[in-house]
């Protein structure tokens, strides 16, 4: 494990006014979510707090923002706000919502202006772990802090009964580009060669907006972790050793419970994990996130201590089925496929960008690297349509050198396959990681009509190119 001073002297490199809106909407009845500017203490204590765009409800803002927490089948209803000197949007990431309440600007909605107000209110039809973020100039305004926890509870508790977790605990796992005086890296919000690589990597970890916060487990005591990665572009495979992790959902959807080693979470992707602390107190066990060429970073830990708990360790508890989510008919499925290409090291010939056909060369003159089925920032004209109820099945395959978070939005779906070898999960999902040279088959029912995004969420990867439509109807 690294210690605070060698985190800071190595992963991370720190050392030292609210736009008000002039309008409301008077009339609205519904709670407020602003975003506004405000300031968080990203780094230990001792060293400066650092500037940030974030989200509040009733008091000051914070990082990450207020968690909204209710439970399945019940609506979430807020006024956006916006404080900020952008436009900016929410999406409520990994909900089959009304299309309208999408918030994917500009397809579903306009941003919101400056000064402005938007109603979202919508039901959230499916228990699990969730999250909410701006979606516009979302590689900037997610980078700054624009990100909040969406929980939603199973109608049915699961918490107490035999071989579920007593509690839980959400952890929001994130990563920040910060100067030496704690301010966030400006000026490199279009950088194209990031983009043209894996992306915007921060130097400093954070797990709910603090650097290394200590939870405490009682002895013996099984715990549920809700593990979010909102980081703007980097992939976080976590570990918990010592505690015996179970994994019993991905993306909200629960799995069978099963033993896991390493989370491997893109950005946007979730785990809910059950732990269970160990038998002896006084012990302090690191959650370790793998920052690449074998280096470990303790992004949080766990304190074991207090007096044991008295129950019986039975084997975890499924979740309770969702009963909502149709099954794909993959005998009349409709074959859409999905072609990634571009980015550094291997480029490609040429795409279409706004109507016409460029060269790399040119595309990257406007900001583009990368590009689908031929296509960079396809946001003219639907990648495909499928009619309502139809089956969709998808070839995803990374032709790039880089591995790649891709989400649908408005929908959940089936990994059937990986490079040809059926999924022995068959995990339902929103974001699916997908390798290097990888091809994933995904499937889904496209029961949710309108129009809806398809975008990798490495946020640079997006808004330089990786983004599409298509539509239910």
């Amino acid at each position: 494990m690294i210690s605070r001073r060698s985190f800071m002297s190595g992963f991370s490199a720190v050392g030292a006014s609210c736009l008000l809106a002039p309008h409301s909407r008077a009339n609205s009845q519904l709670p407020f979510l602003r975003a506004t500017a405000s300031t968080a203490q990203l780094t230990p204590e001792g060293y400066p707090s650092t500037s940030v765009w974030a989200f509040s409800s009733d008091g000051a803002a914070t990082i990450p923002g207020p968690e909204i927490r209710i439970k399945a089948g019940e609506r979430v209803q807020r006024t956006l706000m916006n404080e900020l000197p952008q436009s900016t949007a929410v999406h409520w990431h990994g909900i089959r919502i009304d299309n309208a309440m999408d918030g994917a600007a500009p397809l579903t909605q306009a941003p919101v202006e400056t000064g402005a107000t938007f109603d979202y209110d919508f039901v959230c039809p499916d228990p699990g772990t969730y999250w909410y973020h701006s979606h516009n100039r979302s590689r900037e305004q997610v980078a700054r802090g624009l990100a909040g926890s969406l929980i939603v509870e199973d109608v049915e508790p699961w918490l107490g009964l035999p071989g579920a977790a007593t509690r839980e605990i959400t952890l929001v796992l994130d990563d920040w580009l910060l100067n030496e005086d704690g301010s966030i890296v400006e000026g490199r919000w279009d950088d194209l060669h990031a983009a043209a690589h894996a992306g915007r990597m921060g130097n400093t970890a954070t797990v709910n907006g603090q650097s290394f916060p200590h939870f405490g487990l009682r002895p013996r005591e099984r715990v549920r972790l809700r593990t979010i990665n909102v980081a703007t572009d980097r992939i976080m495979p976590i570990s918990l050793p010592g505690l015996s992790p179970r994994l019993i959902a991905l993306d909200g959807h629960p799995v069978t419970p099963r033993d896991v080693e390493i989370v491997e979470l893109a950005p946007a992707q979730r785990a809910d994990i059950v732990i269970d602390a160990p038998v002896s107190a006084s012990t302090q066990i690191g959650l370790m996130l793998d920052t690449g060429r074998s280096n470990q970073v303790e992004m949080a830990a766990f304190q074991i201590e207090g007096e044991p708990v008295e129950v019986a360790q039975e084997p975890v508890r499924p979740l309770p089925s969702w009963k909502t989510l149709a099954a794909p008919d993959l005998s009349s499925a409709k074959m859409e496929p999905l072609r990634i290409e571009g980015g550094a090291m291997r480029g490609m010939d040429e795409a279409m960008y706004h109507g016409k056909t460029m060269g790399f060369r040119e595309l990257t003159s406007h900001g583009m690297a990368w590009a689908f089925n031929g296509v960079a920032h396809g946001m003219d004209d639907p990648m495909f349509e499928a009619s309502l109820g139809r089956t969709v099945l998808m070839e995803l395959s990374n032709r790039s050198a880089f591995p790649h978070g891709i989400h649908v939005h408005g929908h959940h779906f089936t990994i059937l396959t990986r490079n040809g070898l059926s999924d022995p999960n068959k995990d339902v999902r929103d974001t699916v990681l997908i390798g290097a040279d990888e091809v994933v088959e995904i499937a889904f029912v496209a029961d949710n009509p309108g129009k809806w995004m398809i975008h990798c969420h490495m946020l640079s990867h997006q808004a330089s190119g990786m983004m599409g439509w298509f539509k239910v109807a």
